[in-house]
């Protein structure tokens, strides 16, 4: 079926909240989705069942896939393949979230609502209205420094710049040269955004609660996120290079 929405959801390890996460997904793009959608489960070969729930799923309803990968790889390879499956298959946009309920989806209708008069919506967790749940301090000043240093090294005014929880048009992926980003974690998240930003488009944050997760174990650390920061310098000086080979590849007006 082709369907235009396409939300994409990388899991390791979330047989806790599967179920939970697509049902309340599922009741939200059924609301304001009336073009159509579809849920695709990224799952990495997880050893809790992770992935036999997503069959289950999938074979239940006609609204949900399934793409299994052979070995845990990294959040921005997984979001790769989840993206590269759902452009192929016509998507005409596509939602990065999270399986844990730290993106919460009753906020996938004002992502949805943003994106009409955007490019790439980031849920935001540090404009008025966003913010942070159960974190330590730890936590909070790892998060908030390390946005506004790859802010102040990127130049460019995006509040939440690792943020996970967007809505991307399918123009934006096809003009930033998709497969050299680099696909760790936040340095994935900082990339598809500051790209995205090189090539004029337009971008908007919208504001989110992020909460802890309730169960199961997170997967990021102060270390992965320390050093996703220490790359944005190279992150600045391979875009412009990035953007350029995808626009020679597709020189049709970002906007048209």
């Amino acid at each position: 079926m082709t369907a235009p929405i396409w939300l994409t959801i990388p899991t390791y390890n979330e047989a806790v909240n599967l179920e939970r996460i697509v049902a309340a997904a599922r009741a939200e793009l059924q609301r304001i989705a009336a073009g159509g959608y579809r849920i695709l489960v990224v799952d990495d070969n997880s050893p809790d069942g992770t992935g036999a729930i997503a069959d289950s799923l999938a074979a239940g309803a006609d609204d949900v896939e399934v793409l299994h990968r052979p070995a845990k790889d990294g959040l921005g390879r997984a979001y790769l393949a989840g993206f590269a499956l759902a452009l192929a298959a016509g998507a005409e946009m596509v939602i990065e979230m999270d399986a844990d309920f730290s993106h919460d989806p009753r906020y996938l209708p004002a992502l949805l609502d943003a994106i009409h008069e955007a490019d790439l919506v980031i849920g935001s967790r540090y404009v008025p209205g966003g913010g942070v749940r159960d974190w330590g301090l730890l936590r909070q000043l790892v998060s908030r420094g390390g946005g506004l240093y790859a802010r102040a090294v990127l130049g460019f005014d995006v509040r939440d710049p690792t943020a996970g929880f967007k809505c991307i048009r399918k123009r934006v992926l096809e003009a930033i040269d998709l497969p050299s980003v680099r696909a760790d974690g936040y340095v994935f998240q900082i990339e598809v955004t500051y790209r995205a930003v090189l090539a004029g488009f337009r971008v908007r944050e919208v504001p989110i609660v992020f909460a802890d997760r309730a169960a199961g174990r997170s997967k990021m650390s102060a270390r992965i996120a320390l050093e996703a920061m220490w790359l944005a310098p190279a992150i600045k000086r391979d875009a412009p290079a990035a953007v350029a080979r995808a626009a020679a590849a597709d020189p049709s007006p970002i906007n048209s």
